[in-house]
């Protein structure tokens, strides 16, 4: 049998490239000498080991400790990515048949959620700042609205910070989600983070969210797959939620991943913090010599834009005047050995973590800079990226358990999407099951298709798209 998986992965480690994408740990051990341990801590629930679907040993004791780290009544480890831990947290507080109030540019499992838990989707969308051409967050005024006008919602679901590391005025919002009586759960893969610095934007728990996801792997040095379930608030029932979780956990639970969940937080809660406070020094100094760069541009956030509360600086999103951010990320790989998490027509992402280091941020600049110098301007046409806004059609799970039929993009107007159409990063629907296409929404895929970016949900060599039929 051949091997190309392994030999990818070997030709990545021979390449020894600059990692601004994930995970966390960006390739180094941040505490643990998993050579020497694999493979055999790989082990199963045998005696003294515990048992992460049931924990009354020594997982439930390393979650009381990571619970008290980060503020919550109650941590859960997972080991199904934030993906399982999203169906676990939105099965705990509904039922089916529940509305929810979703911001539009949620992840893509959010959207899956609502499939599995049968719920019907109201939207509020973010704010897109036409001033620096990106979505910012979205407004306390527009939550009021959504809950006067869907009373009988259960709950609002945000994410916090988006992909671009955009926080909004997360403290007002649970306010006002609290006094309507509702949940809040908040999407903070992004962010686990924010709890160990006292000057990058507050931590969902902090701000009042009732539960929490958190992608370990994200942003703590912690192996891909690793998620956290935390609970802020008696409004959630923690026997549903240990219900739900054994429904949507696997039943062989990784014991690498749940190490890996324990040692990040431990790594982080101890020598993380301090080099988390001295990186965030280093890379705002590391910001301002980008942007001092001719033709580049570090977006720093929008005073003019309530919207915008905070911007988590350790994710550098620049752009370089006359050049696509795909481009700016294909030639930093292709030229300079430097992988960035992802790019979209305007920007490229440079994605750091506390195993980032000083060198490595000082390549970037050096490779920004020789790039700004050589790569040709091309007038680039002036394109809004705001989302567009397809009207709900049907319920998410009526649409993708009903009937289906493949139609070509040419014949998709005025169709009702039967599966998502996601441009992937940062995995958030264009068209979500059970919208109506729109011609703005053929279009918005048109111009995301000629420019570079990678479409998830179109079939076949003709790019098909799946519709009720």
């Amino acid at each position: 049998m051949k091997t190309p998986v392994y030999d990818a992965l070997l030709a990545l480690k021979e390449e020894n490239s600059i990692s601004f994408h994930f995970p966390g740990h960006k390739g180094h051990l941040a505490g643990v000498p998993w050579g020497e341990l694999m493979p055999a801590i790989d082990t199963t629930e045998t005696e003294g080991m515990d048992n992460l679907l049931e924990p009354k040993g020594i997982i439930k004791q390393s979650q009381k400790e990571a619970a008290k780290i980060f503020g919550a009544k109650e941590t859960l480890y997972a080991v199904n990515g934030s993906t399982g831990s999203i169906y676990i947290a939105m099965a705990a507080f509904t039922k089916p048949g529940d509305r929810v109030i979703v911001q539009r540019n949620c992840h893509k499992s959010v959207y899956n959620a609502m499939v599995l838990n049968r719920l019907k989707p109201a939207y509020v969308y973010p704010r897109y700042n036409e001033d620096y051409d990106l979505l910012s967050g979205v407004s306390a005024e527009d939550v009021q609205y959504a809950l006067d006008l869907y009373p009988e919602a259960k709950a609002l679901i945000l994410t916090y910070p988006n992909y671009y590391g955009v926080c909004c005025d997360l403290e007002t919002i649970a306010h006002l989600v609290h006094e309507a009586g509702k949940i809040l759960m908040v999407d903070e893969a992004h962010g686990a983070h924010f709890t160990f610095s006292d000057t990058l934007p507050p931590s969902a728990l902090s701000c009042g969210a009732d539960i929490v996801i958190q992608s370990t792997h994200k942003t703590l040095p912690s192996l891909t797959q690793t998620s956290m379930i935390h609970v802020g608030s008696n409004r959630i029932d923690l026997k549903k939620l240990r219900d739900r979780y054994q429904l949507y956990t696997t039943t062989s639970p990784s014991y690498l991943f749940t190490l890996s969940n324990e040692m990040a937080v431990k790594y982080m809660d101890e020598e993380g913090r301090k080099i988390l406070k001295e990186q965030e020094v280093f890379i705002q100094e590391i910001i301002e010599q980008l942007d001092s760069i001719d033709r580049v541009s570090v977006f720093k956030g929008d005073p003019k834009d309530d919207t915008l509360f905070y911007k988590d600086p350790t994710k550098i999103l620049m752009s370089m005047k006359g050049v696509m951010g795909t481009t700016l990320k294909r030639e930093l790989w292709r030229r300079h050995n430097i992988r960035l998490e992802m790019a979209d027509y305007y920007y490229a992402l440079a994605l750091t973590s506390v195993t980032t280091t000083k060198e490595e941020l000082l390549a970037l600049v050096d490779a920004i800079r020789d790039l700004a110098a050589t790569l040709p301007f091309k007038e680039l046409n002036i394109k809004s990226v705001e989302m567009p806004k397809p009207k709900v059609a049907m319920m998410p799970a009526e649409a993708y358990y009903g009937k289906k039929t493949l139609v070509s993009l040419d014949d998709a107007l005025g169709t009702i999407a039967a599966a998502p159409i996601i441009p992937y990063p940062p995995g958030v629907p264009l068209v979500a099951t059970g919208e109506r296409v729109t011609e703005e929404v053929l279009d918005h895929l048109q111009f995301l298709r000629e420019n570079g970016q990678t479409i998830v949900g179109l079939t076949g060599d003709e790019d098909n798209m799946v519709v009720v039929e």
